[in-house]
């Protein structure tokens, strides 16, 4: 997971056969990244349902940072910070030791699907906020045992940028764009605006719809939510990928 630093451009040479731009130099946007290492705290594992997958087993690491308690309260201040207080001490006993390995061996039989929870490091950079972002990465490769001991291998580790990414690679990137809140048709759909005279507002749709079937279809542009929203860009070139020291 990345933060966006800012934007710059580069200049690069368009080997593009039949294009007016072939052999040519153009100039293109880049957008700079601040990827701090990601740390593995925990990992799920997912079986197969009638209704698709469900989470089966969730196993944690013992010790979890502040800046990822930080994310389960709404006022850390006030609260009594006893956040994964169970889960840690599964760890420190026998009984517990053997409750989290039944589990590790229940997710190795049962489940098709492993993800490792991950969490960002926000106190490597200068953002006011401090909760870290968490999020589920899936495991590809090998069998399910294989994903679970490589997982359990590296809870606490920290994982960089450049041990899953590499430079020149294609990707495709996913972000939840900037909210807008509630917005009419004109803003939200780009509609036309009607003519200055026109009765009962001028940022509307004319027309949404006929009479039958009697009711809209979801087609019709309507206000409401605008922005916020999850998206992905596909085909995004790594330039280059820096070597910070955070």
């Amino acid at each position: 997971m990345g933060y966006k630093a800012g934007m710059t451009h580069i200049v690069r040479e368009v080997d593009r056969p039949g294009s007016k731009v072939h052999k040519r130099e153009v100039v293109e946007p880049v957008t700079i990244m601040e990827c701090p290492p990601m740390v593995i705290v925990g990992m799920v594992g997912y079986a197969p349902t009638a209704k698709g997958l469900r989470t089966f087993k969730t196993v944690w690491a013992e010790h979890l940072t502040e800046e990822f308690k930080r994310r389960f309260y709404k006022d850390w201040c006030k609260s009594k910070k006893r956040a994964f207080l169970k889960s840690s001490k599964k760890w420190l006993c026998e009984a517990g030791l053997a409750q989290i390995k039944r589990d590790l061996k229940k997710i190795k039989k049962y489940c098709t699907v492993v993800r490792a929870i991950a969490h960002t490091q926000m106190r490597l950079m200068k953002h006011r906020q401090k909760k870290s972002h968490i999020m589920e990465i899936q495991v590809n490769g090998g069998t399910v045992s294989q994903k679970v001991d490589w997982i359990r291998q590296h809870f606490e580790k920290q994982i960089s940028v450049s041990n899953v990414f590499s430079q020149d690679e294609m990707i495709d990137v996913i972000g939840v764009t900037k909210g807008k809140g509630f917005k009419g048709v004109t803003s939200r759909w780009h509609t036309k605006k009607l003519p200055r005279k026109t009765h009962k507002g001028l940022r509307k749709v004319a027309c949404i719809g006929a009479w039958h079937p009697a009711r809209v279809a979801r087609s019709v542009a309507r206000a409401g939510q605008k922005g916020y929203f999850h998206r992905t860009e596909l085909n995004k070139k790594i330039y280059k990928i820096g070597m910070g020291k955070f």
